[in-house]
């Protein structure tokens, strides 16, 4: 974990302050000390700050950290005993917590919280405040904070008390879990409680929840320490994971995203996750293939041309330029014109691909998916012997290649030798798919599993649920076409496509929500990306005003998600809209006469975006710096409910505000997931995922404005 413990050395360079600037925020890092770094392999029992440095005891044994290592130490560390106390109330149980508040004793027990008063005899205390009256059960966590205000952590949930006020919290509340270890206050108001079930971090009346391996090395809790910078130590059953909190700037996690990006996952210049031969540890990666190498590719680098745009930078052109032309040898390198391969390898790749999809291994798929692609090799080679393109290419890297040759032609292509090579390869694809009757179609003559955009497709029982997004791409990838070759005859196929086939109309219904097998993220990704080029290149204000509607249906499906990709995608297209609305861009009296009141009612209902930026920002803010896929079970928490959608899988749901838990809390560091699964491993612990997470959400919202400059 080399990498990551650098980037704590250069966080802990600069000191803890507040945060006033909007563009500033905390971000919380995880390191984990284990006995590679010298302590005793097992639980960890005690955490404490001694003389400012963190202690460890471990059974007889205390260990000191030094900054590099833990270290053997004689330092001693005396902690009052909760056992002494006497004339406990009738059936008060064990006593489990205790703390002193306003000069005097609270002790939380098994079956209640009690103050001594002045006789010395305990009284009981009933915490209630406008919600919730309890009678407290198995009181293990009691702490005074910063700010002098009691706390306590029990069955029941999380109590605070300010001069004399409480106030309760419970799953409703946003607290997480509630079997509770430990609790202990960090210097600027915050509470730590340790649980059997990871850390929970309360903040302003916020439940931060730190649980699985990539908060923690292990979810049992036994103690918590916090020094005077705010980082927590949190001793487990496996070892401690220190948790550090640092100021941030949006600008320095997009530096260290593409760092991390251009290091570890640029291979001939296409962009995707890696493979971690050691588990969670980054410094044993080996460059990986994905089958949306293309879609990745062009994913990174449309990031890198919004912020070529926005700052002019050099490396962000070179980036643009480098991923622009990887995408487009997919497309040159095949032997079949404008067909874009998936990947494209050395001969001497390290894994036997073709034996991976031999016909026998076809043919055990097409039992489980009768539309399985049996063709061989799958990794045919090139012409010139030297690499080898997987085929059988779907409409994902379609949506991911069409988004970016829009995006690079308007922003990153300067010479007309580069706005040339774009003009080239759309028109390739774009003819390929126009002469194959709106087909991807392979080697062997035959459509890909994945890329029929054809209206016999979409009117077969095969196809039918996809024709609303499908013809929806269709129609994007002829407008980017249209706006890039400047060729009107993309114009003519389209207007062809909604004359005769119905496209327009089938693209207001761009995507299935029910039965709930029909429903796939990446849908969603692809559909977005797709809708930048058919909304920001239709010229007809008619067809931009049913785009809108149908925009809307799209985005509303999955608006609680905190996706802040598909968000800013959103946001910047309904934001058009509006900018065509004030502009006086629509004369409704001229448009849709055969129902003279439909087009003011669109501009009524959807002439302003229903986004609200703050879940951008959240999310760009609380992305780990961390892209292990790690496995996280979120089904055990009090905070959240789950979808009881019929036929839904028994692991969906959401927190109880509505909307997905928290980027942090879940298991996902891939831009086209579903928030809503409580359940996730992208990966367990065997593969790094690439800065494209962060880097596309963040530099596309900065290009629309829809996070601070």
């Amino acid at each position: 974990m080399r990498a990551i413990l650098l980037l704590i050395i250069v966080l802990l360079q600069s000191s803890f302050k507040p945060i006033g600037e909007e563009n500033k925020f905390r971000q919380d890092v995880a390191v984990i000390h284990n006995s590679e770094q010298g302590l005793p392999k097992g639980a960890i029992d005690k955490m404490k700050i001694y003389n400012n440095a963190p202690l460890a005891i471990a059974s007889e044994d205390t260990y000191q950290w030094n900054g590099n290592e833990w270290a053997k130490s004689s330092s001693t560390y005396n902690e009052q005993s909760v056992s002494h106390f006497k004339n406990l109330p009738m059936n008060s149980g064990k006593v489990l917590s205790q703390v002193s508040y306003a000069g005097r004793t609270y002790i939380g027990c098994e079956n209640g919280l009690f103050i001594k008063v002045k006789n010395k005899k305990w009284e009981q205390i009933l915490p209630a405040d406008e919600n919730y009256s309890w009678a407290l059960k198995n009181v293990s966590a009691l702490v005074i904070d910063s700010n002098g205000n009691l706390w306590f952590g029990s069955k029941e949930g999380i109590g605070k008390n300010t001069n004399g006020t409480w106030q309760l919290f419970t799953g409703k509340e946003g607290v997480p879990y509630n079997q509770f270890t430990c609790a202990t206050a960090g210097p600027n108001g915050e509470v730590w409680f340790g649980t059997e079930n990871g850390a929970i971090r309360a903040e302003n009346d916020y439940f931060y929840y730190r649980t699985s391996r990539r908060w923690l090395p292990d979810n049992k809790v036994n103690d918590i320490a916090v020094d005077k910078d705010g980082t927590a130590w949190v001793a487990t059953d496996n070892g401690i994971g220190q948790i550090i909190s640092k100021e941030m700037t949006y600008e320095e996690k997009a530096s260290y995203f593409t760092q991390q990006t251009e290091e570890r996952h640029n291979r001939m210049g296409f962009i995707c996750q890696n493979h971690l031969n050691e588990q969670y540890n980054i410094d044993s990666y080996e460059l990986a293939i994905s089958d949306n190498d293309g879609q990745y590719t062009a994913m990174y680098g449309a990031a890198q041309a919004f912020r070529y745009s926005i700052t002019g930078d050099k490396e962000a052109k070179e980036i643009a330029d480098r991923s622009f032309e990887a995408v487009k040898w997919l497309v040159d390198i095949t032997s079949v014109p404008g067909f874009p391969a998936r990947v494209i390898i050395p001969v001497d790749w390290h894994e036997p691909v073709n034996e991976q999809y031999s016909q026998e291994y076809n043919k055990r798929n097409q039992k489980n998916d009768p539309f399985w692609k049996d063709i061989y090799p799958r990794f045919p080679l090139s012409e010139d012997g030297k690499y080898r393109w997987k085929c059988d290419t779907s409409s994902d890297e379609l949506a991911g290649h069409y988004f970016y040759y829009g995006i690079y032609y308007d922003l990153v292509a300067e010479t007309e030798e580069e706005k040339t090579a774009v003009k080239q390869v759309v028109a390739d694809v774009t003819d390929h798919l126009i002469r194959n009757s709106f087909k991807l179609v392979d080697y062997d003559g035959m459509p890909t599993r994945w890329g029929s955009f054809d209206p016999d497709y979409f009117n077969s029982i095969w196809g039918w649920d996809q024709r609303g997004l499908n013809s929806m791409m269709m129609l994007s990838f002829l407008n980017v076409a249209s706006h890039v070759t400047e060729n009107p005859k993309y114009d003519e196929v389209a207007k062809m496509l909604r004359d005769e086939e119905n496209y327009h109309i089938n693209a207001m219904h761009p995507k299935e929500f029910f039965p709930p097998e029909n429903v796939v993220p990446w849908d969603n990704n692809l559909g977005l990306m797709s809708f930048y080029g058919l909304i920001n290149y239709e010229k007809d204000p008619e067809l931009l005003m049913m785009y809108r509607l149908s925009l809307e249906y799209a985005w509303l499906n999955i608006s609680k998600q905190k996706n802040a990709f598909w968000d800013g995608l959103y946001g910047a297209l309904a934001n058009s809209f509006t900018k065509k609305v004030n502009e006086g861009y629509f004369n409704t009296s001229e448009l849709f006469k055969e129902n003279p009141l439909f087009a003011q009612s669109v501009i009524d209902r959807y002439g302003k975006s229903s986004l609200d930026t703050k879940y951008i920002k959240e999310t760009l803010q609380r992305i780990p710096l961390d892209l292990i896929g790690y496995e996280m079970d979120n089904t055990h928490r009090l905070d959240i409910l789950f979808d009881t959608t019929p036929a839904q899988k028994t692991d969906m749901g959401w927190g109880v505000d509505s909307y997905a838990l928290p980027i942090d809390e879940r298991g996902h560091v891939r831009l086209d997931r579903d928030a809503f699964d409580l359940h996730d491993s992208e990966g367990n612990g065997y593969s790094e995922h690439e800065g494209t997470f962060y880097l596309l959400p963040y530099y596309f919202a900065k290009y629309h404005d829809l996070i601070p400059q």
